[in-house]
């Protein structure tokens, strides 16, 4: 099911735990330093059995270990400072900064309208969460330099 058929669906139904979390409140990280402390407290969270679900790719079914997420947390780093050559932030949006369960990272090269109002804004590049992830369909290509990021960072 997509998120748009989820949001769809009968009034009656209950939306599915990752898509009611995925459409709740979040906060940008808005500075690097921000940014800094989020990685550090999901490394401390590192036994939360993480789930890393890069859009248009398949859902993980199942959790990423400990080194997965360390690995994941340090090159997601090295590419948003690479690619978002902003001085601030702003692309990566938490549900709790203090005790993340769930978080959106934009793509620098995707972002559309992330923040501020849109009709239809981008979905992330990527989501961390707890709650094991469903499908969210992107319209837009996954690029092949991003797919090929990806495929570098798990045949590692």
């Amino acid at each position: 099911m997509s998120l748009s058929q989820a949001k769809n669906s009968s009034a009656n139904v209950q939306l599915d735990p990752f898509y009611e979390k995925f459409k709740g409140s979040f906060t940008s990280c808005m500075r690097w330093d921000d940014l800094t402390v989020l990685w550090e407290t999901l490394k401390q969270h590192a036994n939360l059995n993480w789930y890393i679900y890069a859009i248009g790719e398949p859902v993980p079914d199942s959790p990423a270990s400990k080194k997965e997420l360390i690995l994941f947390i340090t090159e997601m780093d090295k590419l948003l400072h690479i690619e978002h050559g902003e001085d601030y932030c702003g692309i990566v949006y938490a549900d709790n900064k203090n005790a993340p369960t769930f978080i959106k990272i934009y793509d620098p090269n995707n972002l559309g309208v992330s923040c501020g109002f849109s009709h239809n804004p981008p979905l992330p590049g990527w989501v961390l969460s707890v709650i094991p992830p469903k499908p969210l369909e992107d319209k837009s290509v996954l690029s092949q330099q991003r797919k090929r990021w990806w495929q570098r960072l798990w045949n590692k």
